[in-house]
């Protein structure tokens, strides 16, 4: 009888071994993909939110520069805003940086940033309204854009040239009432300066609805400029001269001059 040689091979216990090693070094791998693409989202989310809030800071920071009275009884309206515990101020003024694009249109243009929620996300973006067609109201109408998603705050500071001041103008006519408005320098005129600070959710891209308590885990990203009015020097010289020349009308008025040949 012929014996057959003895065959080599695996045992279970081997068998066993070996697939929990492989299962295990497929875990591993397949945890380091993920954790390398969940970084990977999180930084293209971190990046795309901070080249929104660049734009959006870059395009208020170009409107103000070309800031200009917005008409004869409001030349610049900055006005303090809460929504929900967030700052959400409003700021309305007139500007020349403008391309016009219709006929009968200048590069004067009715400018307004304002915030406003998002009915599908629930989170906040900024807007931007413009109006190249001047009218009796100049707080209204023209066209609406949205430049910022997923905003946590927007304020703006206003500066007379010696402090700074958290709003700016009188729609109500408040400043009438007061026998001078040099003690209350924000009343009036164009600021010297304005400065913007914008808090921007790092995850405005996500579409997911944004929790009634308006507390998120990741903190906001934080960005702030100064944009300088080039334009507000020159107003305040006008409306100076103005009041001189009114002041020397007056005077001229009440104290006529006496004819040379003799008393009046």
């Amino acid at each position: 009888m012929r014996t057959r040689p003895n065959a080599s091979g695996f045992t279970l216990i081997e068998l066993v071994i070996s697939a929990s090693l492989m299962a295990l070094i497929l875990t591993s791998a397949y945890l380091c993909l993920s954790s390398g693409m969940s970084s990977q989202k999180l930084v293209d989310s971190r990046t795309e939110a901070l080249q929104s809030a660049r734009v959006a800071m870059a395009m208020m920071s170009a409107d103000l520069r070309a800031a200009c009275p917005l008409s004869k009884e409001i030349a610049f309206l900055g006005m303090r805003r809460m929504v929900e515990e967030i700052d959400a101020d409003n700021l309305d003024f007139g500007t020349h940086h403008y391309t016009p694009q219709r006929a009968r249109e200048g590069d004067f243009c009715e400018t307004s940033y304002f915030v406003a929620r998002e009915p599908e996300s629930g989170k906040f973006s900024l807007w931007r309204r413009r109006d190249p067609t001047p009218d009796d109201e100049p707080l209204s109408g023209g066209s609406r854009e949205e430049i910022a998603r997923g905003l946590r705050g927007l304020r703006f500071e206003y500066y007379d040239g010696w402090e700074w001041f958290d709003e700016w103008g009188d729609p109500q006519g408040k400043g009438k009432a007061e026998n001078s408005l040099r003690e209350q320098p924000n009343l009036s005129g164009l600021p010297e300066a304005v400065r913007i600070t914008l808090w921007i959710d790092p995850q405005a891209r996500s579409t997911a609805r944004a929790p009634k308590e308006g507390k998120t885990s990741e903190p906001p990203v934080i960005l702030q400029t100064v944009a300088r009015l080039n334009l507000a020097a020159i107003s305040q010289r006008s409306s100076s001269d103005a009041a001189t020349n009114s002041v020397r009308n007056a005077t001229t008025e009440s104290n006529p001059p006496t004819p040379e040949g003799g008393n009046p």
